[in-house]
């Protein structure tokens, strides 16, 4: 078959923080950039993040970059690479400035600056008070961020292709990528993209959980292809429970709402947070707050009918500031749980939010591999930046407001990567004679299945084993039996039918496409944590519970080590945490507590 060919200098696979970012950086370079998104760009997932971008400019109070390398490597349970953190938080400032001057439109204190606020886990002078890091836009800081980033990109003449979706990665013989194929989502038209640098910036996947904060795009189409193409993923078995999603809805309520003085509280009307974390209490860590939740819960002093939420209570601040620092809360309250916040508390639980892991990058955002006991031989032509993937800054857990600092951060570095390998001179790699052959295949098989398994069935299956058994506690036999049970639901992925082929748009082709890239997540996100046998972060195990000599039930002999899992095979192998910064002290492993 003919295949379109469309030459590019650089292709953007997803239009959200990073990739916009990305593609200013390239754009502006006077590269040819292409950049592929499922949804038109301000409509990115990105849009859903409230609270803020985390940067020590210490306009409220004192604050230095050191003391946020020292909450982000502490909230990563230290399995953060303190070379890409160290990297990370020393360029917050920089990029939140040229973001302030590409036009966003940040809160601002009475003096002009930028209105800062405290988040969850992040503190003054190595963990003493907690401090005002957390720069926002009232509740709408990734709405903003998007808007000022993609103005920024129209005017560097970057070339958008709205709904289109990217199918798989184009490797030549000597592993170089040299491209993706893309299909056009209302024409079902299959484009093969020629370029000499491709960004994956297709943000995160949590959708594999039946409860969560992503949007229904959010299906992990960057990691299916990545592992298609033989790519590793790496902390997959690490994924954030928000602690504040709507009861019933999942919609997210921002961790700036705690910020701002909301406050947790159980079915006595107790502030029960100051037992699981005297010193932070509701503004510790997300994963020491998700479970200190999930336990009130499961101990029955949850609240409602069913016992089955908790309440976060901002009923004693002021009127005034809710509708000036958290309008868009209040309207998502009254929406989905039937609560005015002025008056009475919004009832919420844990909820899928966020995966710490994804495509293995170093700082520069340039996909690494293991090699011949090398752990960062780097895949020629390809890079990749925020959610999809893991520096690792975040290890086994994100710091809040530190999601929206990565995709900055490491979407310009990626960039900034790409300009340079791009500048010296590197031409266009010739196209293998195949390159879309696996994608056309993949396409036909599900055209002409018969007698399979729906989209609806097989994802059902999907967020269900993976809610049952990989949630918020995790239990050593459960673990073992999701591992069984995701293995044979991707059977049923493997023989997907389209039922209704009359639907317009493509719409159930998209989604079954959608599927098979879950089904990889999902895949990694069990067999690792069922390979991972201690607790750290965000990954509590019943068998490996707090002990004297495991603090958390955490491991630093055994388990102080990144996870890569292997689609070839389901094969795990193991590489080591980077516990050396670029120019200062190492932070000590130390017991985690809040």
């Amino acid at each position: 078959m003919n295949i379109p060919v469309l030459k590019f200098d650089a292709v953007i696979v997803g239009a959200g923080g990073a990739g916009l970012r990305s593609a200013i950086q390239l754009s502006e370079a006077g590269l040819k950039t292409a950049v592929l998104s499922k949804v038109f760009p301000t409509r990115s997932h990105t849009v859903a993040a409230q609270g803020g971008v985390a940067a020590s400019l210490g306009n409220s109070e004192e604050d230095h970059w050191r003391w946020h390398m020292y909450d982000t490597v502490k909230g990563s349970d230290w399995l953060g690479d303190q070379d890409a953190i160290e990297f990370m938080c020393k360029k917050a400032v920089e990029v939140v400035v040229e973001l302030e001057h590409y036009g966003m439109p940040f809160d601002r204190t009475d003096n002009g600056k930028i209105y800062q606020r405290p988040f969850g886990g992040h503190m003054s002078n190595f963990g003493e008070k907690p401090v005002r890091r957390s720069c926002a836009a009232a509740d709408r800081t990734g709405h903003a961020m998007l808007h000022a980033m993609y103005q920024r990109n129209v005017k560097a003449n970057t070339q958008f292709f709205v709904e289109w979706m990217a199918l798989d990665l184009i490797r030549d013989s000597e592993g170089h990528v040299v491209g993706v194929t893309a299909m056009e989502m209302e024409t079902g038209q299959v484009v093969i993209f020629h370029t000499r640098a491709t960004i994956f910036a297709t943000g995160g996947a949590g959708r594999i959980y039946a409860s969560s904060t992503n949007a229904f795009i959010n299906t992990g189409d960057g990691l299916g292809m990545a592992a298609r193409a033989g790519i590793p993923l790496e902390d997959m078995e690490f994924w954030q429970f928000h602690p504040t999603g709507v009861a019933g809805a999942g919609v997210l309520i921002t961790e700036g709402v705690r910020g701002e003085g909301g406050i947790l509280r159980n079915s006595s009307k107790e502030r029960f947070m100051e037992r699981y974390a005297p010193n932070a209490k509701d503004l510790a860590s997300r994963d020491v707050v998700a479970r200190a939740m999930a336990t009130e819960i499961k101990e029955g002093r949850g609240c409602g009918p069913n016992k089955d939420y908790v309440l976060l209570d901002i009923t004693h601040l002021d009127p005034a500031t809710i509708m000036k620092r958290l309008p868009g809360i209040r309207e998502i309250s009254i929406q989905f749980a039937g609560v005015d916040p002025i008056k009475e508390p919004i009832p919420v639980v844990p909820t899928c939010h966020y995966q710490m892991g994804g495509i293995p990058t170093n700082y520069s955002g340039r996909v690494v591999v293991p090699e011949n006991g090398d752990y960062n031989t780097v895949v020629p032509g390809f890079y990749a930046a925020g959610e999809c993937a893991c520096a690792s800054v975040h290890g086994a857990n994100r710091l809040g407001t530190n999601s929206l600092l990565d995709l900055l951060v490491f979407g310009k570095s990626a960039g900034d990567s790409a300009v340079e390998d791009l500048k010296a001179g590197k031409a266009h790699r010739e196209l293998p004679k195949d390159a879309a052959d696996f994608s056309l295949a993949r396409i036909e098989a599900i055209n002409n299945r018969k007698g399979g398994a729906s989209v609806h069935e097989a994802r059902l299956a999907i967020q269900r084993t993976m809610q049952d058994h990989a949630g918020v506690f995790r239990f050593a036999d459960m673990l073992k039996k999701g591992v069984t049970q995701i293995l044979e639901v991707e059977k049923m992925v493997q023989n997907l039918e389209i039922k209704d082929k009359s639907l317009v748009w493509n719409t159930a082709r998209v989604e079954a496409l959608e599927t098979e890239n879950l089904i990889e997540v999902a895949k990694a996100t069990m067999i690792s944590a069922e390979a991972r046998k201690e607790s750290r972060g965000a990954h509590v195990r019943d068998d490996a519970p707090d002990t004297p000599e495991f603090p958390n039930g955490r491991n630093d002999q055994e388990w102080l080590k990144h996870t890569l899992w292997h689609r070839e095979g389901n094969k795990i192998e193991y590489k080591p945490v980077n516990l050396n910064p670029l120019t200062v002290e190492t932070v000590a492993l130390k017991t985690r507590s809040y």
